[in-house]
């Protein structure tokens, strides 16, 4: 087996989250996590089922990536190559 081509880290606040979330989205961050392992995080972005797209304003320089209509994944990319999860967070379009 080879080395993984892009490494990709998270917090223990994001382990904290993906515990209190749904299994199934548990399941589609670690589909995501393996396939940018395995294949580079420039491979993967190239899926245009994930929606991953750079974000803007106060979150400049981070990325979201949808694990389904409700949750987001919010990363960066490190210098080095390394992906690193900041978040898990809930989208909901009705917060007042």
């Amino acid at each position: 087996m080879t080395a993984p081509v892009t490494k990709v880290l998270w917090s223990n606040k994001v382990a904290k989250k993906l515990n209190r979330i749904p299994a199934h989205i548990r399941i589609n961050f670690f589909v995501w996590v393996t396939s940018v392992e395995l294949s580079g995080i420039y491979e993967v972005r190239r899926s245009l089922g994930l929606h991953d797209e750079p974000l803007k304003g106060e979150r400049k320089g981070q990325r979201s990536v949808r694990l389904n209509r409700a949750y987001r994944a919010i990363y960066i990319e490190r210098s080095d190559g390394t992906v690193e999860f900041l978040e898990v967070i809930e989208v909901n379009k009705h917060e007042y």
